[in-house]
C-alpha cells in the first residue's frame, strides 16, 4: 500500500509538472496574431484582407443570404455592422453567436464592429468608446465571442471620434478601452479605427500607434483606417500606406468606396497600392446604403447578379476580390509562394492601376532617370530606410525596422532611390515612373522659381464643377538642406480652400502653408508635397502663383 501511495504521489506530481510546462510554454492567446506590419491567421501564415462591409444592425432579416452571396465573391473576410443599443437596437449575444456561425459555415473571417459610436464629438447621438468596450466585456457578448478566438476580430467601434478631436483624447481613450477589453479576459485580436471618421488627415492614428499598440498586454492590434474623399489621388494613398508602415504596424483599409457624399475616392489607387504593399482592404458595403450613398451599394438592391459600377470594380478589377483573394488557412487554403496575393508591380512605382476606374487619378510614366543600384539605403520620398537583405521587393520588416526591397527603391524616380553606390544607366520607361499627379486636360500647374534655393508647383490633380484637388510640390535646389518652410499663395478669383493634408495651413486667402514635424526638413536636391481640397465657388479653377522661403 505504501509503495502504492508513493507512486500516485509521484505520477500527481508529474502530472501537475506537465501541466505547469504546458502552461509556460502555451500561446498567450489562441487565434490571429501580427508579426511587424503583418497579420498571421491561427496557424502562422501571412493573411491579406479582401473582404465586404454587411450592415447588420440595419438589416438583420438579410444577414444569412448576405454572407452566403459575399462569400460567393470569393472574399475571405467579412465585416458586420452590431449596436450596442445607444443610437440602434442592441445586438445580442444569441445574435452574435449565430453570424459568427454562418461566418465560419462561408469561411469569412469575421470582424464585428460597433457602430453606434460614429463620429463621436461631432454627432450628437454617437456613444463614446468607453460604451463600445462595455458591449464587448457584456456577459452576453462576452459569452458569444469565447472560444472563437480563431474566427472572430473584435473591431472596438467604428469610426469612433469625428474631425478635431485632440490626439490625447483619442490615444488615452483608444488605450482605455482596449484595457477594458483585456482586462473582461477576452484575448481575441483587437481592430482600432482611426478618428476624423475614419480618415486619420490629421495623421493621429498613425502618429500615436506606437503608443497604442504597447498599451495592450497581448501586443495585438490591427489598425484600420477608412479611406473616402481625403484619398482622392494616387500619391495621397502611397504617402499614407508608407509612412503607416514604415512605423511598423499592421494597417488595413476597413472601408473605401468609389465616392463619398458627391466628392471623388481614387478606387483603383487604393487597391493597386493595396496589392503593391500586401494591405488588406474591406469595401463598404454589400446593399442598403441611402440618401448620398447608394453608388457605395455592391450589389443592386441586394441582389448579387447584379453588381453595382462599384461593385463590378471591386470584385472584378484587376487588383480585386476575385483576383487577389485568399482563405485563411485555417479554412483549408494552402500556404503557397503567392499566397501573399501581391501583384508584380513594385511598391513605390506609382503604376497607373491596371484597370482604373472612371475619375481616378493616374500617373504619369518616365523615360529615364539615374538611380543607385549599389548602395545600402534608400531614399523613399525624402525617408530614408535599410535595403532589405532577405527582401527582394516590397517592404520588409528586418531587424526590428522596415526596410525596403532593392529592386523596388531602384525603381523611384530621382532624385530618390538607392543610396550610397555608383549609378547605373538610365532604366527603361517601361519598368519606371514618377510619382507626379497627371492632371487633366482641363487642369493645370504653375512652376514658381523663388529665392533661399526653393522653387513651388501648385498641380490640380482632380476637378469637378464644384471643387477641385490639388497639391504643391516644394523642392529644395540648393546645396544644403533647407528647414522652416513656408508656402504662400492667393485666388484671384473665388476658390477657396477646405481642408488640407501634410501641412499647417494658416489664411483664408492668402495662405500660408508650413511643414510638420517629419517634412519640415528638405534636403539638397529632394521635394515635399502636401495636398489640398477647395470649392470653386462658382468660378473657374484656378492655378496661382505661389511664393516659397
Amino acid at each position: 500500500m505504501k509503495n502504492l501511495i508513493t507512486l500516485k504521489n509521484s505520477l500527481m506530481k508529474k502530472t501537475a509538472l506537465a501541466a505547469l510546462v504546458t502552461t509556460l510554454v502555451s500561446p498567450a492567446f489562441a487565434g490571429w496574431s501580427v508579426s511587424g506590419t503583418q497579420i498571421l491567421d491561427p496557424k502562422g501564415n501571412n493573411f491579406i484582407y479582401r473582404g465586404i462591409n454587411h450592415a447588420h444592425a440595419w438589416y438583420p432579416d438579410r444577414t444569412t443570404q448576405a454572407l452566403k452571396d459575399i462569400a460567393a465573391t470569393g472574399a475571405n473576410s467579412v465585416r458586420v455592422v452590431l449596436a450596442n443599443g445607444t443610437q440602434w437596437t442592441r445586438t445580442s449575444g444569441s445574435v452574435v453567436a449565430d453570424i459568427i456561425s454562418q461566418c465560419k459555415a462561408n469561411k469569412l473571417v469575421c470582424v464585428l464592429e460597433v457602430h453606434d459610436s460614429t463620429g463621436y464629438g461631432e454627432s450628437a447621438a454617437a456613444t463614446n468608446i468607453s460604451n463600445a468596450a462595455n458591449y464587448w466585456a457584456s456577459s452576453d457578448i462576452k459569452a458569444a465571442i469565447a472560444g472563437q478566438e480563431d474566427y472572430v476580430i473584435v473591431n472596438i467601434a467604428n469610426e469612433p471620434y469625428g474631425n478635431n478631436t485632440s490626439a490625447s483624447t483619442y490615444t488615452n481613450e483608444t488605450i482605455a478601452a482596449i484595457k477594458t477589453i483585456r482586462n473582461a479576459g477576452i484575448t481575441h485580436q483587437i481592430m482600432v479605427d482611426a478618428p476624423a471618421w475614419g480618415q486619420d488627415w490629421q495623421y493621429i492614428m498613425r502618429d500615436n500607434a506606437a503608443s497604442i499598440f504597447a498599451a495592450d498586454p497581448l501586443k495585438n492590434v490591427v489598425f484600420s483606417v477608412h479611406m473616402y474623399e481625403v484619398y482622392n489621388n494616387a500619391a495621397r494613398i502611397q504617402e499614407y500606406f508608407s509612412t503607416f508602415r514604415a512605423k511598423g504596424y499592421a494597417l488595413i483599409v476597413g472601408e473605401f468606396g468609389t465616392e463619398n457624399n458627391g466628392n471623388n475616392v481614387d478606387e483603383a489607387s487604393i487597391m493597386q497600392y493595396a496589392q503593391d504593399l500586401g494591405v488588406g482592404y474591406i469595401g463598404w458595403s454589400w446593399s442598403g446604403n441611402g440618401g448620398c450613398c447608394v453608388s457605395l451599394d455592391i450589389t443592386n438592391n441586394w441582389n448579387a447578379g447584379s453588381l453595382s459600377t462599384w461593385g463590378n470594380f471591386l470584385i472584378n478589377s484587376a487588383n480585386g476580390i476575385k483576383a487577389t483573394s485568399r482563405l485563411a488557412t485555417h479554412f483549408g487554403a494552402v500556404q503557397s509562394s503567392s499566397s501573399s496575393s501581391r501583384s508584380s508591380v513594385v511598391p513605390g512605382s506609382s503604376s497607373i492601376p491596371s484597370s482604373a476606374a472612371p475619375g481616378s487619378s493616374s500617373i504619369r510614366s518616365s523615360s529615364s532617370s539615374s538611380v543607385n543600384n549599389t548602395g545600402s539605403n534608400c531614399n523613399w520620398y525624402g525617408t530614408r530606410y535599410p535595403i532589405c537583405v532577405s527582401t527582394p521587393s516590397g517592404w520588409g520588416w528586418e531587424n526590428q525596422q522596415s526596410c525596403v526591397g532593392r529592386t523596388s527603391c531602384a525603381a523611384l524616380p530621382a532624385p530618390w532611390g538607392i543610396e550610397g553606390g555608383t549609378t547605373s544607366s538610365a532604366t527603361p520607361s517601361s519598368t519606371r515612373s514618377s510619382s507626379s499627379i497627371a492632371v487633366s486636360s482641363s487642369s493645370s500647374s504653375s512652376i514658381n522659381n523663388n529665392t533661399g534655393g526653393l522653387s513651388c508647383t501648385y498641380v490640380v490633380s482632380n476637378s469637378w464643377g464644384s471643387g477641385f484637388t490639388g497639391a504643391i510640390r516644394v523642392t529644395n535646389s540648393g546645396t544644403g538642406a533647407k528647414s522652416g518652410w513656408t508656402a504662400t499663395w492667393q485666388y484671384s478669383g473665388s476658390n477657396r480652400i477646405t481642408s488640407s493634408w501634410n501641412t499647417t495651413l494658416t489664411g483664408s486667402n492668402p495662405y500660408n502653408a508650413t511643414g510638420l514635424g517629419w517634412n519640415n526638413t528638405i534636403g539638397a536636391g529632394q521635394t515635399v508635397e502636401f495636398g489640398f481640397q477647395g470649392n470653386t465657388n462658382g468660378g473657374s479653377v484656378e492655378t496661382p502663383t505661389v511664393t516659397c522661403r
